[in-house]
């Protein structure tokens, strides 16, 4: 992906935030749910860290992955896709300095925005018990070296809190203000409980309001998400838990049975999905450049 339009993913993020519309981002965990997620018509992907700690080594989300491996998948989704990615980037991992160097590799990698959480390392996927959270200060100077080091503002910062699990509702909120004080471009607390609680978030700050659809929230339809005022909604386990429900099916059949379920006409989805996956361009290439061989 070339800088242009690495610039282009993080504009068009911002432009659909101007619209006022929720934007929806399903979770993808790879490059091809993400172009599956980009073919279903959604206008952004959310690079899940479950689902990548998950499909690249099998693992848990708790803080078992270095950012080089989180880096690897954003490249390799960032550049399989032409729609957005907002990116997991856990708590940056360390100081005020390594966020620096986060936020500079996340940027080049393609992602038009990331996350920053206000855990400890090794963190935990927020809708797991037993967090922790850094003192307050030290989470908004890693906002503020966020915000200083990217390259353009079109890259865009989003500020997490683990709070609300940890230390209650009020510190939550006021961790959120201190963080959006330190130049966050959007604000995202973890794992409200309640209806209420989520119908307060977007209404307490100034910034657009990110919500994370995952256990431990209520289930809410989009159109009553976008109501409550958010600006943003990440479904990680979209593609994921559609992935093992399937997987596990098939396996339990083919152990019960002897014999794999039947798929239908394998052939004609098999011809759809390398129209999907782009074959037939790869074959116009490749008849171009023997075109062009031929001729010297």
């Amino acid at each position: 992906m070339s800088n242009e339009s690495k610039t282009n993913a993080g504009r068009k993020l911002k432009d659909s935030l101007r619209r006022k519309k929720l934007i929806v981002a399903p979770g993808a965990y790879d490059a091809l749910t993400a172009k599956l997620v980009e073919g279903a018509g959604f206008e952004a992907a959310y690079m899940t860290g479950y689902g990548t700690a998950a499909s690249m080594r099998g693992l848990p989300d708790i803080g078992l992955l270095t950012m080089t491996e989180m880096l690897e998948n954003v490249r390799a989704i960032a550049g399989a896709v032409g729609i957005p990615l907002i990116a997991d980037a856990d708590t940056g991992y360390g100081n005020a300095i390594n966020v620096i160097r986060t936020v500079r590799e996340f940027e080049k990698a393609g992602a038009a925005a990331i996350h920053i959480e206000d855990q400890v390392w090794p963190k935990r996927c927020g809708h797991m018990s037993g967090k922790q959270v850094i003192p307050k200060d030290e989470m908004a100077a890693k906002i503020r070296a966020a915000v200083e080091h990217r390259s353009t503002d079109d890259f865009l910062i989003i500020a997490r809190t683990d709070a609300l699990a940890v230390e209650g509702w009020e510190n939550a909120i006021e961790r959120g203000h201190a963080y959006v004080e330190a130049g966050a471009d959007i604000m995202f607390v973890e794992a409200p409980e309640t209806v209420e609680q989520m119908e307060q978030i977007p209404k307490l700050f100034d910034v657009p309001c990110l919500i994370n659809m995952a256990p431990r929230t209520p289930s809410l339809p989009v159109e009553t998400l976008e109501k409550m005022g958010f600006a943003i909604a990440i479904y990680p386990a979209a593609c994921l838990a559609a992935t093992i429900r399937a997987n596990l099916d098939s396996l339990r059949h083919l152990k019960e049975t002897g014999q794999t379920q039947d798929f239908g006409d394998f052939l004609s989805a098999f011809m759809e999905f390398n129209q999907f996956i782009g074959v037939p361009g790869y074959n116009e290439l490749e008849e171009k450049f023997k075109s062009q061989q031929g001729n010297e």
